[in-house]
């Protein structure tokens, strides 16, 4: 399981948004978006440099915070 903190995702369309990104790139992945604490937990077969550019590409910086 990795954890992406997720720059300017402010409200629930940003999570929702954030969760499309992140399906998109896996439709197997289990992603736990956290918008509180601005963070996704993500369970993927994908490297986690592909997960952060999905989110990107969805116009949400992201940083890899744990493995």
């Amino acid at each position: 399981m990795y954890e992406f903190t997720i720059q300017n995702m402010t409200c629930g369309h940003c999570a929702g948004a954030v969760e499309k990104a992140i399906k998109a790139a896996d439709p197997d992945a289990r992603a736990k978006i956290d918008l509180a604490t601005r963070t996704a937990k993500v369970e993927t077969r994908l490297d986690p440099a592909a997960i952060a550019a999905a989110i990107e590409s969805a116009g949400y910086p992201s940083s890899l915070t744990s493995l």
